[in-house]
C-alpha cells in the first residue's frame, strides 16, 4: 500500500471509529495530533482508536486528541478533511452548533478555558517555530563570526525571522476574536490597539502610555471584548447599516476601554506572571527546576502544555528571554534517554522498531511518538523518563539558561538559547539523556513488561 493510500485508509478508519459524519462537530491538528470534537462522545470507540495501526495514542481531554506523529498528522488530516467534505458535513456550521453542546456535556470552565487558549495559539506554532529558528540560526552565525551583523545577508535574515514577533499581537487578536465569535479583522485591530507605536503620544491620568504594555494578555482582553461588543451591537443595528455602524462603534468602544482598562490590567497580570515565575525559580533554584522538568511530560500527555504558550511569550515580551522553556524542554530529553535504554535492553523486534521510528522525532523535540508509542504503555519507563527530565531541569535552573524565542525543544532549541548559554543548554540536554537512560536501564525496564509488543 502506498503512503497516500495508507493515509487515506487511516483517515477513513478514524472517521468510522469517531461515529461517522453525523458525529464530527469540528477538527483541527497541531504538530502531532488530530484534534476532533465529536457531538456525542459515547459514539466514539476510544479503545479501537488506540489499537488502530498508525495511531500512537489517544488523549481524552477538551477535544479528542489522536496522536499520529509529525508529518503523518498533516497527511491524515488532509485525507480526513476530504472525507468529511465528501460526507457533506459543514464543519463551520457544526462548530457553531457545538458551542451549546459543549456547555451541556463534559465542559468545566477550566477545560473550556484551556480549549480556547489552545485554539488561539496552536495555529501559530508553525510560524513561531519557523521565525524562531531563522532568528536563532542567524544569531548563532553572527556570534560565531561567520557573518557580520551589518551585512545585508544578516539584515535580511534578521528581518525575515523577527517580523512575527513584532506583529504577533495582530495574529493573536485575529485568532482570539474568531474563537469567541467575532470578526477576525476586528480582532486584528484589537491587536494593533496594543502594539501601535503612536500609543506613546497618549497621556492618561498623568502618565504616558507605553506601546505593547499588557502584551499578549492585553491583546486577549481587547480581542475578546471586541468580539462580544460586536455581537451585542449587531442585535440593535438594522442589517442595511450593519457593515458601517457595527465595526465602527465596536472599534471605538474597544479602543477607549483598551487604553483605560485593558493595557493597565494586562500589564498587571503580565508583571504578576513574570515576577511569580522568576520568584519560583530564584527561590526554588535547583529544586524548582527539578519539579518543573519532571512534571512536564504528564502535561504533554494531557495536551495541557499548549496552554503554556502565552506564558512563554509573556516572559519574552516582559524581560526579553524565557528561563522556563529550557527547563521544560528537558522532558523530551529524559524521554529520549529512557527510550534508548529500552532499545539497548530489549530483545523484542516490534518494540525496537517502534523506538527507532520515534527517536528521530524525539531528538528534534517532538516527544509524543515515544510517549504514546513506547514509555507510557510500558508504565515504569515513563516515570524514569520524568526523573531524568527533572535532573536536566535542575541543571538548566541552576545556570539560569534562557531562550530569546519559543520553538520546539530538543536539539533545535539550542538555536534559540541565548548565545552565551548554548553550550550550557546542550550539556543539560545530554545530562537528561544520560539520566533518563541510566535510570531506565537500571530500574525502569524488563522485557516481561512489554507483552503488548510480542
Amino acid at each position: 500500500m502506498s503512503k497516500e493510500n495508507s493515509y487515506n485508509h487511516l483517515a477513513k478508519k478514524i472517521l468510522e471509529l469517531c461515529g461517522g459524519k453525523s458525529n464530527i462537530s469540528s477538527y483541527t491538528h497541531c504538530m502531532t495530533r488530530l484534534r476532533i470534537t465529536p457531538y456525542d462522545e459515547n459514539k466514539t470507540d476510544i479503545q479501537a482508536l488506540r489499537d488502530l495501526d498508525g495511531v500512537l495514542g489517544v488523549v481524552e481531554a477538551e477535544t479528542l486528541q489522536i496522536i499520529l506523529g509529525t508529518g503523518v498528522v498533516n497527511h491524515v488530516t488532509a485525507a480526513f478533511s476530504k472525507l468529511v467534505s465528501e460526507e457533506g458535513v459543514d464543519v463551520k456550521e457544526a462548530a457553531a452548533q457545538k458551542k451549546a453542546d459543549i456547555n451541556r456535556k463534559n465542559a468545566t470552565p477550566f477545560k473550556l478555558f484551556l480549549r480556547k487558549i489552545a485554539s488561539i495559539f496552536i495555529p501559530l506554532i508553525p510560524a513561531l517555530v519557523a521565525s524562531g529558528l531563522i532568528t536563532g540560526i542567524t544569531k548563532a552565525i553572527i556570534q560565531a563570526g561567520w557573518l557580520s551583523a551589518e551585512s545585508q545577508i544578516a539584515v535580511i535574515l534578521t528581518v525575515i525571522g523577527s517580523g512575527l514577533f513584532t506583529y504577533l499581537g495582530i495574529l493573536v487578536g485575529i485568532n482570539a476574536s474568531k474563537e469567541f465569535g467575532g470578526t477576525p479583522a476586528l480582532g486584528a485591530l484589537a491587536g494593533i490597539l496594543i502594539i501601535n507605536p503612536e500609543i506613546a503620544k497618549i497621556s492618561l491620568f498623568g502618565e504616558q502610555l507605553l506601546p505593547g504594555r499588557g502584551g499578549l494578555i492585553g491583546v486577549l482582553f481587547a480581542a475578546i471584548f471586541i468580539a462580544y461588543t460586536e455581537q451585542f451591537i449587531r442585535r440593535f443595528i438594522p442589517q442595511s447599516l450593519d457593515i458601517i455602524v457595527t465595526p465602527t462603534v465596536s472599534l471605538l468602544i474597544t479602543g477607549i476601554v483598551t487604553y483605560v482598562v485593558f493595557m493597565p490590567l494586562g500589564g498587571f497580570f503580565s508583571d504578576a506572571i513574570t515576577s511569580g515565575l522568576l520568584s519560583i525559580l530564584d527561590f526554588g533554584g535547583i529544586a524548582a527546576g527539578f519539579i518543573l522538568g519532571a512534571t512536564f511530560l504528564p502535561l504533554v500527555v494531557t495536551g495541557l502544555h499548549q496552554g503554556l504558550t502565552p506564558v512563554h511569550m509573556e516572559l519574552i515580551n516582559s524581560i526579553g528571554n524565557d528561563p522556563l522553556l529550557p527547563i521544560l524542554a528537558m522532558g523530551g530529553a529524559g524521554q529520549v534517554g529512557a527510550a534508548f535504554a529500552i532499545f539497548v535492553k530489549t530483545k523484542k523486534t516490534t518494540l525496537r522498531k517502534a523506538i527507532a521510528g520515534g527517536l528521530p522525532s524525539g531528538l528534534l523535540g517532538i516527544g509524543e511518538p515515544l510517549i504514546f508509542g513506547v514509555t507510557l504503555p510500558l508504565g515504569r519507563p515513563f516515570l524514569t523518563a520524568c526523573l531524568g527530565a527533572g535532573i536536566g531541569g535542575a541543571f538548566q535552573a541552576y545556570f539560569q539558561v534562557a531562550t530569546f524565542a519559543i520553538g520546539v525543544s530538543g536539539l533545535p532549541l539550542s538555536f534559540l538559547v541565548l548565545p552565551s548559554q548554548i553550550i550550557l543548554y546542550i550539556v543539560g540536554l545530554f545530562i537528561s539523556y544520560a539520566a533518563g537512560f541510566l535510570l531506565t536501564y537500571a530500574f525502569g525496564y524488563k522485557d516481561e513488561m512489554a507483552s503488548q509488543f510480542d
